[in-house]
């Protein structure tokens, strides 16, 4: 199923390493996916291979003067596969036809072989041909030959290999009916494990179309203003600085700022956000999004090949780059398991018959079957289908997971830990009160503003933005502009030290009673060492962060812990107003990251949401670390293991339950993969399970099982 996984070697002595992207053909499980790899990186000269099943595509880091992309060609080709060079701007693979092309083609043909074979046989009495050869009976081996044709060349390299692969296991059985005249078996073992194949591939391409249909989300073209003129051009080729026009209706073509206009834009394709956002001059709007009202003018920041639509399908795409544990479980078990009963399969067919006199025939028939049942296919793509499932359903609620150890890992979680600016309150403080201790409350504020100007912190821009609207002067030259994260900024205002920051770097000068009431953070503004006043600014709570609260311990995640930098009495406002067990005040960044270490020590697993960029120690040291708001932050994309699109605090419960949901199936198609195999396994030798009961039960059943359980993940709300 599908995978992405990378397989290192020892890097090139010399250097000269470059990385090569290929398309390989049919490609469409995970041991497809890791037989290459494991192939291609005990190649000399070859330090790193990683691949996607959902792209079909294979990344090669190589020394060019040791190997070279014919080479890799040509070992891809012995292993059974196409491989050619991928261009860069080459986008998905085609639309898959997997049930109307070559493989699905053969299987039709093959089936139609039996029905006609087995109805000679009904009819005609096998009425022989001239050459005295029943007619149903060459029907029957066109059937084998014809329905196993697409993974009889993977089979025969992996007999060179001494590989026990799928495509081996099967290869022997059929070759071995054959040769024991069990004609029918030989041709259902081919036609069923076709089907088996063909149902793999099924849920491959249902996870490559919802990728695709994200990456359709953008338009094909957009209406570019260019040297005064509207034209339609497509939406690859618009670069940045280019103006589009959207009217109501239009998708936006790429990651832009609105220049002109106000309308109501659709963000549910990106973020999940339910309503329609407004947007105005200053705002920013992103491709895939959809214009409900008014006229926009946008000027394109990124290229559409760089937008965050096209990031998250990137990221998408790569999700399985890290294991989850019931990967890797499956894997250690499918390394051990498969020789295992290979072996088995080669006791029961030998040992009765030269021991104990046994019919050869009926013994290596029941070692043929044994061989079938070796086969881990549907065990193998157990995991990785839910995986999968889980990530490209969560991508379409405009929340954004980096790899299956991040799904698996959420519902383990225990103890969440969000960051209060931002995060649990809108993040938009205004200045509330402006209280002088020397001079003018006007001073006290333009002094700030000045200082806080270079500052991109929450805080500082209420305070810019407030001195502005009342119109207050800056006459003042700023020098040396300092930073402090956690305390303030200071900097030179015609040579003064100015000091903007938390009260506790003002000793000696106590807070105004009252003033950091209500949920109100106080700063304090000096100059060479004389407090000029104190400013009160206020956030709000996020809508819908109480109810998101709620629901996280309604799931039984306890505590909710709010940790922030701000002071005690602002932190219990807010706290309070919606609901978090436990708050943590004026905390610097290493406070945060004692703290989650203390919780992750009592709990377990702690969760830590933030903004992915303030918060970025705390969301590292987190079990898993959740970005707020990243539809238009690369640093959260880049950084975080889950990123939520949008503001939606709701999102939060909803991962818990699909991780926990996710978990269940993983749990359940691991249990029948096994638990059927075993059973099969112990009738064997019992002559309970015939040939066609193998592959019909062990490896068509198992795999349309586990398949169609897993696929119920994209109906998580």
């Amino acid at each position: 199923m599908t995978a992405m996984a990378t397989t290192s070697a020892p890097a090139p002595p010399d250097g000269r390493s470059r990385e090569l992207r290929f398309r390989v053909g049919e490609m469409d499980c995970a041991s497809c996916l890791a037989r290459i790899e494991s192939h291609l990186s005990g190649l000399e000269g070859v330090s790193r291979v990683h691949g996607s099943v959902i792209a079909r595509t294979l990344s090669v880091t190589l020394d060019e003067a040791r190997v070279d992309a014919s080479d890799i060609e040509r070992e891809v080709g012995r292993l059974g596969y196409l491989a050619r060079p991928l261009d860069q701007r080459e986008g998905a693979p085609p639309p898959a036809r997997t049930w109307t092309g070559a493989p699905a083609r053969r299987a039709y043909v093959a089936s139609a072989l039996v029905g006609s074979a087995l109805l000679l046989r009904l009819t005609l009495d096998q009425s022989p041909l001239p050459y005295g050869l029943p007619a149903a009976d060459i029907l029957l081996t066109l059937a084998a030959l014809v329905g196993g044709w697409g993974f009889y060349p993977k089979g025969f390299a992996a007999a060179k290999r001494l590989s026990l692969d799928m495509s081996f296991l099967m290869t022997a059985a059929i070759f071995g009916a054959l040769l024991l005249g069990e004609l029918v078996e030989a041709a259902a073992i081919a036609i069923l494990f076709s089907f088996a194949e063909l149902l793999e591939a099924f849920s491959v391409d249902r996870v490559r179309a919802s990728v695709s249909s994200l990456m359709k989300m953008a338009p094909d073209s957009a209406v570019v203003v260019r040297d005064g003129v509207e034209r339609t051009v497509p939406a690859e080729s618009l670069v940045p600085g280019d103006e589009v026009i959207l009217r109501p209706g239009d998708r936006v073509p790429a990651d832009g700022t609105v220049v002109d206009g106000a309308s109501a834009v659709d963000q549910s394709p990106i973020t999940g956000e339910s309503l329609p956002v407004d947007k105005t001059t200053g705002d920013p709007v992103f491709s895939g999004t959809i214009n409900r009202q008014g006229h926009l003018r946008v000027r394109v920041d990124r290229p559409a090949g760089d937008s965050a639509l096209a990031r998250i399908v990137r990221l998408v795409e790569e999700a399985e780059a890290t294991k989850t544990h019931s990967e890797r479980f499956v894997e250690r078990f499918a390394r051990h398991y498969t020789p295992a009963v290979a072996a088995a399969a080669v006791v029961v067919a030998l040992a009765p018959p030269l021991l104990l006199g046994g019919a050869w025939t009926l013994w290596v028939t029941r070692g043929l079957t044994l061989l079938v049942i070796a086969c881990p296919c549907a065990l193998v793509i157990s995991t990785p289908v839910a995986i999968v499932s889980g990530i490209t359903a969560a991508a379409r609620h405009g929340v954004l997971i980096k790899g299956g150890l991040y799904l698996e890992a959420l519902g383990s979680v225990r103890a969440f830990a969000l960051d209060k600016t931002g995060t649990l309150t809108v993040g938009h403080p205004t200045v509330r009160q402006v209280v002088p201790a020397a001079g003018s409350s006007e001073e006290t504020l333009a002094r700030a503003a000045a200082v806080e100007r270079r500052s991109e912190h929450p805080l500082a821009r209420a305070i810019v933005d407030e001195a502005r609207e009342r119109g207050l002067p800056s006459p003042w030259a700023v020098t040396d502009f300092e930073a402090v994260p956690g305390e303030g900024a200071r900097a030179l205002l015609d040579g003064q030290r100015h000091v903007v920051g938390r009260p506790g770097l003002f000793p000696g000068a106590p807070v105004p009673a009252g003033l950091d009431s209500d949920g109100c953070t106080v700063v304090g503004v000096g100059r060479n060492g004389e407090l000029l006043g104190w400013i009160a600014l206020a956030d709000r709570p996020r809508e819908g962060a109480r109810n998101a609260v709620a629901r996280l311990r309604s799931l039984g995640i306890s505590p909710t812990v709010m940790l922030t930098g701000d002071n005690h009495a602002t932190a219990r406002a807010i706290g309070a107003a919606v609901g978090v067990d436990e708050v943590h005040a004026e905390l610097l960044p290493a406070d945060k990251l004692s703290i989650l270490r203390a919780l992750e020590a009592e709990y377990g697993s702690v969760a830590m949401v933030g903004d992915g960029v303030n918060d970025g120690p705390a969301l590292a040291a987190a079990t898993v670390g959740i970005a707020m708001g990243a539809a238009g932050s690369d640093t959260a994309l880049e950084t975080a293991d889950v990123a939520l699109m949008g503001d939606a605090l709701e999102r939060l419960p909803y991962l818990v339950g699909l991780s926990r949901r996710a978990r269940r199936v993983i749990q359940q198609n691991i249990a029948v993969a096994i638990g059927i195999k075993a059973v099969l396994a112990v009738g064997v030798p019992l002559g309970y399970v015939s040939l066609i009961t193998a592959v019909l039960i062990g490896d068509l059943g198992v795999s349309l099982a586990v398949t169609l359980n897993a696929l119920r993940l994209a109906r998580v709300r």
